[in-house]
Order: structure tokens, then C-alpha cells, then sequence
């Protein structure tokens, strides 16, 4: 049976940051954000637009009412989850009114646990050929100010309907995972904000790429020859080039290198404008592929790396269907010159801006511009999404 991605959908914040402006305020040559980390802009989120909105606004884009009655499970991979407890996939599947009998969980595992979810949602369409599964992957990535990882963050979800027949890539069987008890990125409980090695995070990926790839080659018999791209998880997109970089095969004819090298560039365009994604920098690099590449064709192999710190990564493939670019907006690019920009001093109070609950559970939330959905209020200690109609 054939199973893998239908639909993709993406949504970000409508508020942005341009690295240059970032750079003067912290009395860094702007070179080291726009060269050094490959990064233009960075999405920023108001306090009303969190994991849930972004998840249910890049669904909504994409979902049929057929899909809502066929849809019978929603994952939610993230690690800014806005609840100890409740999954964020219970709101979404309520926003998005999904049929009632669905199972719906939060996945975590760093920024890799949308490709743990993707596999689960395969396998059970695979058990249940009629049933469709939305996967989404959202992330609010959050260091603080004057922190070495504040050009590094960023916001956005990545929504992917699972079903057989799919209409933009079948998921292969063969994949290679590989898991290191490392700390590398984390964050207790007890901090709003991670703790990061940088230096042996970076260390960390390409180490875990090169090992899990080499076996991915001898497990399956199979080479940087037998694929048109390669796609990354882009925690900056030049660590994204580091990988690739590890991974090209200078033996290949230089048309195929050129090919590949071509392809990758187009996998980080989004990156590049919206940042870290955390669980949906991958998958925003294989959309940013797919709306942009020219040079892709119906049953082109792509092969992607997936990284979490802790950490856990995964190499896995997917097959380009027939019919694939009808499924795209190649416009998105152009779409996100429209956020708002922010100058340093506004982006400082937006995104560190927190809501006051009373001694009683309740606090009004800013009516900042989000997406098609937006958190209104906390009542009772209960967060309150709503569908937004004219939100400014």
C-alpha cells in the first residue's frame, strides 16, 4: 500500500524580526547573522499566538471537510508545550472540527519528534487504509535577549495530512534511528528558557549524521547517487549547510552535484525568513524544496535528516508522486514579506511579554494579529482559543 504526505500546510507568526536590525542593537557585525548563521528575518510570536494556534492555523489551511470526517488521530509534535498535561492536539482538533472518534497526543522529543509521529502515522494508516492522520509540528523557539541563541530563534508550524494514495511523497520503509544520552539542549521544568552547549550540539548533529547515514548506505545498499535531494533538519540554516556538506559525494558527476547543491538551496529559502521551527525545521525545509526546486520530477527519492537534541536522530526517505507541484503554493515566498517588522525595541516587548493570571485563574490576553486562530483569554486556569475574524 501506498502511504505518505496529501497535503502540507505552514503557518508562522505575522510579526518579524530583520537580522540586521538585530545585529546593530547588539553591536554585532551583521555579517555574523546574515553569513555566519544564513538568516534574514525571524518570526515572532505575541503572547495570544502559541503552538496551538499556529498548529490549528497551518491545518486549517489545508483541510477539506472531507478530510475532518476522515481524520480519525492528531499528533501534535513540540516541545513549547502550553500544558503539563492536556495535549495541545485536544484544542486543535476541536478548532479545526475534526469528527469526534480521533485519538488525539502530544509527542515529545526535541526537534525530532514530528518524524516519530510521521512513522506512527503511517503505520496506522497502514492498519487502517481509509483513516487519514494530521500531523503537526509546532514550535515557539524562545532564548531571551543578549543570549548567544537569540539570532537563533524564531516560530511556525508545520501541518501534514497522512493517507494512502498520498499526492506529494510516499514515506519509504527504510529508515535508520539512532539515540545518544547527551546534553547538549534541554530545559527543566523549572526555566522558561533552555540551557544550550552550542559548540557540542553542532558537534553532536553532524557526528550523529554521518554515523546514522553510513549505516543508512550499508543497511539499505545505497548512496548519495540514488537521491535528487537531501533535506535537514535547520536549526540555522548554516548548520543545514555543514550537513550537507558532510554528506556530498565529490565522486558523483558534477551534474548530480550540482543538482543536489541547487536543491538544498531551495530547502532553506524559508528558514532563511522565519528561523528555528524546533520539530518543523525539517519539514519547512522539504516545503521550501518542493515549492521551489526546478528541477524535481515524479519519483525523485529524497532523503531527510531528522535531529533532536538529548538526543535522538533519523534518517527515512520519501518518493515524489505524479502530480505533486498541484498540491503547492509556490507563492509562499512572496507571502512572507507581508509580516509586520518589528524594530528591536517592539520585538523585545512582544516576544517576552507574559500573561497575568489573578489569585482567581483569570487574565485577558493582548489582541495581538496572529493567524486564523488566537488565544482570548484564561479563565478558571483554562486557556480559550478562538476563531479570529478581524484580529489587528
Amino acid at each position: 500500500m501506498n502511504i505518505g504526505i496529501d497535503k502540507i500546510g505552514f503557518a508562522t507568526a505575522q510579526y518579524m524580526l530583520n537580522m540586521d536590525d538585530l545585529a546593530e542593537s547588539r553591536n554585532v557585525d551583521p555579517d555574523k547573522y546574515s553569513k555566519g548563521l544564513l538568516l534574514n528575518n525571524l518570526s515572532i510570536t505575541p503572547v495570544n499566538d502559541d503552538i496551538v494556534t499556529l498548529g490549528a492555523s497551518a491545518a486549517k489551511s489545508i483541510l477539506s471537510d472531507q478530510d475532518k470526517e476522515d481524520i480519525d488521530m492528531v499528533i501534535v509534535a513540540t516541545e513549547s508545550s502550553v500544558d503539563q498535561s492536556k495535549a495541545a492536539a485536544t484544542w486543535i482538533h476541536h478548532l479545526l472540527g475534526i469528527q469526534p472518534f480521533a485519538r488525539s497526543i502530544e509527542m515529545k522529543e526535541a526537534c525530532y519528534s514530528a518524524t516519530a509521529a510521521l512513522d506512527y502515522a503511517r503505520l496506522h494508516v497502514q492498519k487502517h487504509p481509509e483513516s487519514k492522520v494530521l500531523v503537526i509540528a509546532a514550535d515557539v523557539a524562545r532564548y531571551g535577549t543578549n543570549t548567544p541563541g537569540e539570532p537563533t530563534q524564531g516560530a511556525g508550524s508545520i501541518a501534514m495530512l497522512i493517507s494512502k494514495d498520498p499526492r506529494i511523497m510516499l514515506l519509504n520503509d527504510n529508515s535508520v534511528a539512532q539515540t545518544r544520552d547527551i546534553m547538549d539542549f534541554w530545559r527543566p521544568n523549572y526555566s522558561t528558557t533552555p540551557f544550550v552547549n552550542g559548540i557540542y550540539s553542532t558537534k553532536q548533529y553532524l557526528s550523529m549524521l554521518k554515523t546514522t547515514w553510513e549505516e543508512f548506505q550499508k543497511r539499505f545498499e545505497t548512496s548519495l547517487a540514488d537521491f535528487s535531494a537531501f533535506c535537514f533538519h535547520v536549526p540555522f540554516p548554516k548548520l543545514a549547510l555543514k550537513g550537507f556538506n558532510k554528506v556530498m559525494d565529490k565522486n558523483l558527476p558534477e551534474e548530480l552535484q550540482a543538482k543536489l547543491k541547487d536543491n538544498f538551496e531551495k530547502s532553506i529559502l524559508y528558514s532563511k525568513q522565519v528561523g528555528n521551527m524546533y520539530t518543523g525545521s525539517l519539514y519547512l525545509g522539504l516545503l521550501s524544496l518542493l515549492e521551489n526546486s526546478e528541477n524535481l520530477a515524479a519519483g525523485d527519492n529524497i532523503a531527510l535528516f531528522s535531529y533532536g537534541s538529548g538526543a535522538v536522530a533519523e534518517i527515512f526517505t520519501g518518493t515524489l508522486v505524479n502530480g505533486f507541484k498541484d498540491m503547492l503554493q509556490p507563492s509562499r515566498l512572496e507571502s512572507l514579506k507581508n509580516r509586520i517588522k518589528l524594530s528591536v525595541e517592539e520585538y523585545e516587548k512582544l516576544f517576552f511579554e507574559e500573561v497575568e493570571v489573578d489569585s482567581e485563574g483569570n487574565a485577558t490576553v493582548a489582541d495581538y494579529k496572529t493567524g486564523a486562530f488566537a488565544l482570548k483569554e484564561i479563565r478558571e486556569h483554562q486557556r480559550i482559543y478562538g476563531e479570529v475574524n478581524d484580529n489587528k
